[in-house]
């Protein structure tokens, strides 16, 4: 009798291990383009950064990095890591998340090294590239957690860039006439509800495609702003527009915290709707993996009926999460008109809901890897806009690619299994 005969099915699947190469190989790459760029075509200059600014709590000298000689390091360590995860690939068929992490920090600071070195200015103020980017984070972070409470649920978001536009329009409207920043914030949560009520009714009511009602809806958004705008808010009273005027939400910084150098200005110097963020981002990942709540919708976006058979109400807990998304969705179209710029402007919000799918996607439907996402989004935004300043010789246009570059290797399953919930765009019948 051979010996694999006295092996349990189950216990031969266990020792079968799953190798996916996918991994190693990007490493390799990079790994080869770390030494060609970093080291072959490095810049001789000094990358500097520059970490304090006037009022900080203390002064943190700033920090110059001789460029060729980091690339260097990078590289080593670079082809080493790849080495290790191609090693640990073959010998156990996984790779230690040490080894990935590592692997892209050292990646991402040698890259941007080697990007201030080779600028004309060879320095970059931290501080302003975090607080700058955070103009374009926080929007982003609301719409990516509105599709996390949707799509977790089972019901796919393409709406994201309408309610964020209602979010906006309604804010600078309700601001400007009740003369009441958080008046407008109230009615931008409510314009989001009421797009999501839309989405919610035809998508789980009607049973119709979700994504198509998504796009629907956006363009029906972005029609509906446009008309009033040029209808109510370009309207001119004694030479100004009143109804274009909104209160603007006043910065609330949190004695010593703000005062920390690059973390302080970024994180605790902010409005109501930048710690509701945060707030946001640590609830709604708790109550998702950490409550009874979350365990409902987590199995009703899953399997539906499974959730149905043991007395969950599938439908409403869609319909009443997709609501939640919206109202989410709208304060973050809020901070456009009553944080970032001083008036409402037709579309926009540029198509930012879109990017905030993308960070969905990338973060694995997770509160706090979408959230982090939507940092490397913004972060790139901005860094753009402060290279091409400095005089980078690297098109603009490169450098905002990199992080949709990312989004399909992410998808791809080039940086890990990326998977939606089960039932995520499946109406559910009950019966």
């Amino acid at each position: 009798m051979s010996v694999t005969a006295n092996i349990s099915p189950s216990k031969a699947v266990d020792r079968v291990a799953v190798r996916s190469w996918k991994l190693p190989i990007l490493f390799g790459l990079l790994a080869l383009f770390a030494v060609v760029v970093f080291v072959v075509l490095g810049p001789s200059g000094q990358a500097t950064f520059r970490i304090s600014q006037e009022g900080d709590a203390w002064q943190v000298p700033d920090l110059a990095v001789p460029a060729k000689v980091f690339g260097v390091v990078v590289a080593i360590l670079c082809v080493l890591l790849a080495a290790r995860a191609y090693q640990q690939m073959r010998n156990g068929g996984r790779i230690d998340n040490w080894v990935s992490m590592t692997f892209t920090v050292a990646f991402v600071v040698g890259l941007l090294v080697w990007i201030i070195g080779g600028t004309k200015t060879q320095n970059i103020t931290l501080v302003g590239l975090f607080t700058g980017a955070m103009l374009i984070t926080t929007p982003l972070v609301f719409g990516s957690l509105s599709g996390v409470l949707c799509e977790r649920s089972g019901v796919v978001n393409i709406a994201i860039e309408g309610q964020l536009l209602a979010g906006a329009f309604t804010a600078s409207l309700v601001s400007s006439i009740t003369h009441n920043a958080y008046a407008g914030l109230f009615a931008a949560a409510v314009a989001g509800v009421l797009v999501s009520f839309l989405l919610a009714a035809f998508s789980i009511k009607y049973v119709v495609n979700q994504i198509i009602v998504g796009v629907v809806l956006n363009v029906l958004v972005s029609g509906l702003t446009g008309f009033l705008f040029e209808k109510i808010m370009k309207i001119k009273v004694d030479g100004a527009t009143i109804y274009n005027q909104p209160a603007q939400l006043p910065d609330l910084p949190i004695p010593l915290l703000s005062q920390i150098p690059v973390i302080g200005p970024t994180l605790f110097r902010q409005s109501i709707i930048g710690y509701l963020m945060l707030v946001l981002v640590a609830g709604i990942w708790f109550g998702l993996f950490r409550t009874r709540w979350g365990l409902r919708i987590r199995a009703v976006g899953e399997h539906p009926k499974a959730a149905d058979t043991v007395g969950i109400n599938v439908n409403r807990t869609r319909f009443l999460n997709v609501l939640a998304g919206g109202a989410v969705a709208g304060v973050g179209g809020a901070y456009f008109t009553l944080v970032a710029v001083s008036s409402f402007s037709k579309d926009m919000t540029g198509g930012l809901g879109f990017i905030a799918l993308a960070a969905l996607i990338f973060g694995r439907w997770n509160p706090i890897g979408a959230a982090l996402a939507a940092l490397l989004f913004g972060v790139a935004g901005n860094l753009q806009s402060i290279l091409s300043l400095a005089g980078t010789p690297i098109d603009g246009q490169f450098l905002a690619m990199l992080p949709y570059a990312l989004t399909i290797l992410a998808v791809s399953g080039f940086v890990g299994k990326s998977r939606a919930p089960a039932a995520d765009g499946e109406p559910y019948i009950k019966g």
